[in-house]
């Protein structure tokens, strides 16, 4: 019996399948289109690095507004939502950044107070940057609809909540899916979900769920797959420590990246220390921009920059004196810059040729020379 692939199975399964759907180039969030024909979304991570002090929430947004990003993103948990209080070892946290707490104290120190909710939107609006948050209960996606949220991206963690999704992909708006942790299986239930629930707009990012995340697992080319795979657009979610990786991402197609963004790396946070600083946060905006540029298209034509160059190209030339009836030599004609003489292709044909004038030592050797 011949072996059935999984998405030969999904094809069966589904008359019209979801990831042949035709999809629109770009998606856009607050009136910014976001695709493959545009230059990199930037999303600035507050996550927990306002410290529990809305001042430095601001001042985050501040920095992230100058250096060119184009959103802020909160998350909206408590830790009542996210978890419950219990001591017992699947509760505990070993190893990594935040070892030895459980993960109800984790979540209690680290949560975005949800009073903040409303003055955090009043001041992305006084900036003039795009807000939007990762709910994490349907709680929290009613008081992010209370505020208007233009869109909303689901954590990697919780991929796997497809009630959560179903109830983000009615709202209709635009969602971003991160897929750290999940498998192939894990992401095509997660997309077919949003789209089986009114989600006309969606990027799905990339990511490896470690804070930090080593660049050498990042597996960049699994990008342009997801995009190909799930006919989604597609970006990153990036917990590197610098931007190398999220540039290169932008080759591999990525037409959004997130990054976690801090005041002070060393800042005592939950997640400070796997967080971009402001400078930093510039030159990724910058950086990432250049390298969308750059990738351009598919051209063997003469670029705009290149054409006043054309003529230091090599070409024959004269490199001592010739006399009429006198042959072309090696010893006479090279090829040497600049390029106004015969092209250096023509090199071998030309010796042996005679003069049909006398010819100076730099002159650009021309048909009408010689014989």
């Amino acid at each position: 019996m011949q072996k059935t692939t999984y998405r030969a199975t999904l094809k069966l399964l589904y008359a019209t399948p979801f990831y042949e759907i035709t999809m629109k180039p770009y998606i856009s969030i607050d009136g910014r289109k976001i695709g493959p024909d545009f230059a990199p979304y930037i999303i600035a991570e507050l996550s927990a690095n306002h410290n529990g002090d809305i001042n430095r929430a601001f001042q985050i947004m501040e920095e992230a507004k100058k250096a060119g990003a184009d959103a802020i993103k909160l998350q909206t948990y408590t830790h009542e939502t996210i978890t419950m209080d219990c001591d017992s070892e699947e509760f505990q946290i070993h190893g990594g950044l935040w070892d030895g707490q459980t993960l109800y104290n984790l979540y209690k120190g680290a949560h975005m107070p949800w009073e903040w909710h409303k003055p955090l939107f009043e001041k992305a609006k006084e900036l003039g940057i795009t807000i939007f948050s990762s709910p994490f209960d349907f709680t929290a996606v009613d008081l992010l609809e209370s505020l208007n949220a233009p869109a909303y991206k689901i954590a990697s963690f919780e991929v796997v909540d497809l009630p959560l999704i179903k109830r983000v992909a009615q709202t209709g708006k635009p969602m971003i899916i991160s897929t750290g942790m999940a498998n192939e299986a894990e992401i095509e239930e997660a997309i077919k979900t949003a789209r089986d629930n009114g989600c006309k707009e969606l990027v799905v990012l990339h990511c490896v769920s470690g804070y930090p995340a080593p660049a050498e697992q990042y597996n960049l080319k699994t990008i342009a797959d997801i995009a190909e795979r799930f006919n989604v657009l597609s970006g990153l979610s990036d917990h590197t420590i610098d931007n190398a990786t999220a540039v290169a991402s932008v080759t591999l197609g990525a037409c959004l990246i997130e990054k976690h963004v801090t005041m002070d790396r060393n800042g005592g946070g939950v997640d400070d220390s796997f967080s971009l600083e402001p400078h930093e946060l510039m030159a990724l905006c910058k950086d990432t921009k250049t390298a969308w540029q750059a990738m351009g298209q598919v051209n063997y034509e003469r670029t705009e920059a290149e054409k006043g160059n054309v003529k230091f190209r090599r070409s024959l030339y004269v490199v001592k004196d010739i006399a009429r009836g006198e042959s072309l030599t090696s010893e006479n004609v090279r090829s040497i810059r600049p390029g106004f003489g015969l092209a250096p292709k023509h090199y071998e044909e030309v010796l042996g040729k005679a003069a049909t004038v006398d010819i100076s030592r730099g002159t650009p050797l021309s048909r009408d020379l010689f014989e």
